[in-house]
Order: structure tokens, then C-alpha cells, then sequence
């Protein structure tokens, strides 16, 4: 049994007597299910990375050509220096 008063008092919830019924009987319903799954025999199960079969996928690295700290700033609205200028954030 679901203590209800005592989960929503560490949420620090308030709760009327009809949402401390529907919250027992939900709290229970679902306590209720992780015993049953808790239930269930793993024991010469694997366990499961991921539920799809993946395979890596790499891709030649490509040499880019580098700007030059003046070809990327020639588009800057406002710069100071080689640094680009934005309004103050406060």
C-alpha cells in the first residue's frame, strides 16, 4: 500500500481526499506492475544495448579549406579587432 500523503508531502504537494484516492489507487496500479516485471525469469537473458541492429558508419575525412581571421570577419556586422562585437548581455 502507497502511502499517498507521504510522497506528496517530499513533492510538496497538497492533495483533497479525492486526489489522494485516485493517486493511491495509480501508485498502486503502478507499483503493482514493477512487481510483475520483477517478477519475470532473466536469469539466461543477455543484456540488450539497443532493441536495433547498428552498424557504424564512418566517412572519409575531407580536408577543408581554413579562413583567415580577416575572411571571416568580412561579413561581421560590427567587430573590434579580429573579435566579432555583440550588445552586452546583462
Amino acid at each position: 500500500m502507497i502511502n499517498v500523503q507521504s510522497v506528496a508531502h517530499l513533492a510538496r504537494l497538497t492533495l483533497s481526499s479525492d486526489e489522494e484516492k485516485a493517486f493511491e489507487a495509480q501508485l498502486s496500479s503502478i507499483v503493482q506492475h514493477f512487481s510483475e516485471v520483477e517478477a519475470v525469469n532473466t536469469a539466461n537473458v543477455e543484456p540488450l544495448i539497443t532493441p536495433t541492429d547498428i552498424t557504424l558508419v564512418f566517412r572519409e575525412d575531407k580536408k577543408l579549406a581554413v579562413q583567415t581571421a580577416e575572411e571571416a570577419m568580412k561579413n561581421a556586422p560590427e567587430r573590434s579587432g579580429n573579435l566579432f562585437k555583440v550588445p552586452p548581455v546583462v
